[in-house]
């Protein structure tokens, strides 16, 4: 899947609470990439009616697909390699994430909604609140075979799954993680 000339470009996806930051971060420690936090590429606007509790629309969510898809270009650009955090619930969020980088690559934290909301629960997020996991799981559109998306169980330790991304990849870890 590696490119010299372009890098590579991961993005770790699923609803909130499943884990996508904690393997994402594994995967680029382990790998030698940088890592970037999708949530900090969204519009003001979106992060206060998040902040309020009110879902995000398809259209708040337009301008942050677009700056995901900016950055991966210019990664490509860079020719530098990466993973990026990024929900994309539904196959259109995911289609214009690869439109701006067709070579992405989505690696889909997958779990139940019992398990993620004992992890919401537990924990504290700067402005999105547990009240807004049922309308994640609502919009969420699993992948599809044909999207080649790499699937791995939420309720696994980040270890192993990021192992497991790393082996179904064909990725070589970096001899410094």
């Amino acid at each position: 899947m590696s490119d010299a000339k372009n890098g590579s470009a991961l993005v770790v996806m699923g609803v909130s609470g499943s884990g996508k930051t904690t393997v994402a971060e594994l995967l680029a420690k382990q790998l030698g990439w940088p890592f970037m936090e999708g949530d900090r590429l969204h519009p003001p606007a979106n992060v206060e009616k998040m902040r309020q509790g009110i879902p995000l629309t398809d259209a708040d969510r337009a301008p942050w697909l677009d700056r995901i898809g900016e950055e991966l270009k210019s990664w490509a650009a860079e020719g530098k390699s990466g993973v990026l955090t990024c929900s994309a619930l539904k196959r259109a969020y995911r289609e214009r994430i690869r439109s701006a980088r067709p070579d992405v690559r989505f690696v889909y934290v997958k779990g139940s909604e019992a398990l993620i909301a004992a992890r919401v629960a537990a924990r504290h997020h700067e402005y999105m609140p547990a009240s807004l996991l049922r309308s994640q799981f609502d919009t969420l559109e699993e992948p599809t075979p044909d999207e080649r998306v790499v699937t791995v169980d939420a309720s696994g330790s980040p270890d192993k799954e990021a192992a497991a991304v790393i082996a179904t990849l064909n990725l070589s870890p970096s001899r410094q993680s």
